[in-house]
């Protein structure tokens, strides 16, 4: 429902602003880096989804492995929004700049923020499994946990790279 409010807005100000004749968006947006960022997060899905066949088998070590693929590629994707939110700021992008600027940063940075809640899971699940002495169904349980919420947040980001990068 967050995420859809959150959409609900991006169009609402967006066919104002186009309405007042407002150049629609306002921030230069490197496509192309955002694309392989965007490539590295869906990937980071399926390394996740590896781990949960690992676990679902019981190999601990193939789903730590793979968590661990999966974090460094979250991590990867956050880095990069962090690095085109400088870019932006240098050219005077900021939150309080304009309707767009605001609405950009807060949908990005919401799921920003989304995506971090998801690497702190991970250090969590790898955090348990290493404490542990043997795999339990509940340590299995939580990582199939985590995988759903990792895959949620990789949709909506889909949704949020197809709305602001690809839609003119």
């Amino acid at each position: 429902m967050f995420f859809a409010a959150l959409f609900a807005m991006y169009f609402t100000i967006r066919s104002v602003s186009l309405g007042q004749g407002t150049h629609w968006p306002e921030a230069h947006l490197e496509v192309p880096f955002a694309t392989f960022n965007t490539t590295v997060l869906v990937l980071s899905s399926v390394t996740c989804q590896l781990g949960v066949w690992a676990v679902e088998r019981g190999d601990v070590k193939k789903l730590r492995f793979w968590y661990v693929v999966s974090f460094l590629m979250g991590a990867f994707f956050v880095g990069g929004q962090l690095y085109e939110y400088g870019n932006l700021a240098r050219e005077g992008h900021v939150l309080s700049h304009s309707p767009y600027d605001s609405v950009f940063f807060l949908t990005t940075g919401f799921h920003g923020l989304h995506v971090t809640g998801g690497l702190i899971a991970f250090l969590f699940i790898l955090g348990r499994t290493y404490a542990a002495k043997r795999l339990t169904y509940e340590q299995q349980t939580s990582a199939i946990v985590v995988s759903y919420y990792w895959h949620f947040v990789d949709v909506v980001w889909i949704g949020l790279f197809a709305t602001i990068y690809i839609i003119k």
